[in-house]
């Protein structure tokens, strides 16, 4: 009951519709925030299952076509070495050309598609996936969510399908040998930069949310070190196992082909060489997961691209209230990196000191990749 505006020496008491319809409207923009935010909680965890699903699929699809185009291609050279013992084996001959010619098919399929690699890509999805699962839920715990969180919670699971999708045909799969290196992008483009001061007042030394100019210039010679030293490192040997990967690749089908003619047009000595060959070839590839180590590259560079926009992005913030707070900041970047907080500041410090001195900083920035 609303008590009356006469108690008070009030006169001209205002209508109770005035007074309970925009409370009930900012109720229901809430609740609707909430069930917006519930809707994605609920997709995200079908595409964790979905993901983890699929990545068991992909990575039992690994191991059976290893063995399977292994055996395959070690009996036809087996059949290949018997026939050039002697002139009447004319049935293992064609034998050895038929399973020769199958396996070539099979290895130009499997290399196209990377079993392993897509295993890997699976994984990383249901590792992010779990991720933003538990920033969606601690949204909902910690306060009233906002219009503003469920769009961004929306634009991350879109960059995720997009950055792992499940599709293996059409242009939708991840290129497997792009032709320079290229790390994963799994979060939306930034494209709302909070700009700088524009008449160059420099904030205060005096600590404002946890941040000084001290702690910014430690902010921006870590991702300095992430430049220089983990991003470019890990660019280095991402185009390596690539140029790897497209070698083997290359190698395996190649071989199995030259065995299918040798077998074919009477050599079946050089068709059980080619054929032996190329099962090393294969198991080197598969066995060793070449196509996995890559997209562990992809994700790790991914890693600490997103790092470097998050430092860079937060110091792009000029209301220094409106950013998160900088001690909680630097403990995260501490915690990404693997160090503590001492540690944290000594590799700004000795970063900033090797630039002064003109040397160069042989220190990563990250101990955990």
């Amino acid at each position: 009951m609303i008590p009356s505006r006469e108690l008070y020496g009030l006169t001209n008491p205002i209508p109770i519709e005035k007074i309970v319809v925009p409370i009930q409207k900012h109720d229901r923009n809430e609740e609707c925030n909430v069930k917006a935010l519930y809707a994605i909680l609920e997709a995200v965890c079908d595409r964790v299952e979905m993901h983890n699903n699929i990545g068991e699929q992909r990575n039992n699809w690994n191991t059976l076509l290893l063995n399977s185009i292994n055996m395959i291609t070690l009996t036809a050279s087996t059949m290949a070495g018997v026939a050039a013992t002697g002139d009447s084996h004319l049935g293992l001959k064609l034998s050895s050309t038929l399973l020769f010619s199958a396996v070539t098919g099979m290895m130009v399929m499997v290399n196209k598609i990377q079993p392993s690699q897509l295993a890997e890509e699976q994984r990383n999805a249901v590792r992010l996936f779990k991720q933003l699962q538990r920033e969606i839920e601690n949204v909902i715990a910690l306060r009233v969510p906002c219009e503003d969180d469920v769009k961004e919670a929306m634009e991350k699971v879109l960059a995720l399908d997009k950055a792992y999708p499940l599709p293996l045909l059409g242009s939708k799969m991840i290129e497997k040998f792009p032709k320079t290196f290229e790390t994963a992008t799994w979060w939306p483009s930034r494209q709302h930069h909070q700009r700088k001061n524009r008449d160059g007042r420099r904030e205060s030394r005096k600590q404002s949310n946890g941040w000084s100019e001290e702690m910014e210039m430690e902010m921006r010679e870590i991702v300095k070190v992430l430049k220089t030293k983990d991003t470019e490192d890990y660019e280095r040997l991402g185009n390596l196992v690539l140029k790897i990967n497209k070698f083997l690749a290359i190698s395996g089908p190649l071989l199995t082909g030259i065995a299918a003619v040798g077998s074919f047009s009477g050599s079946p000595s050089l068709a059980a060489a080619a054929g032996a060959l190329a099962a090393v070839v294969n198991s080197f590839e598969h066995g060793g997961q070449v196509g996995m180590v890559l997209e562990m590259y992809r994700n790790c560079g991914g890693f600490f691209k997103l790092l470097e926009e998050s430092i860079e992005s937060t110091l792009d913030q000029s209301e220094v209230e409106k950013r998160e707070n900088g001690e909680m900041f630097e403990m995260e970047v501490a915690l990404k990196l693997g160090r503590s907080l001492s540690e944290l500041r000594d590799l700004a410090r000795k970063s900033s000191y090797s630039c002064i001195e003109g040397t160069q900083n042989e220190e990563f920035a990250s101990k955990l990749f």
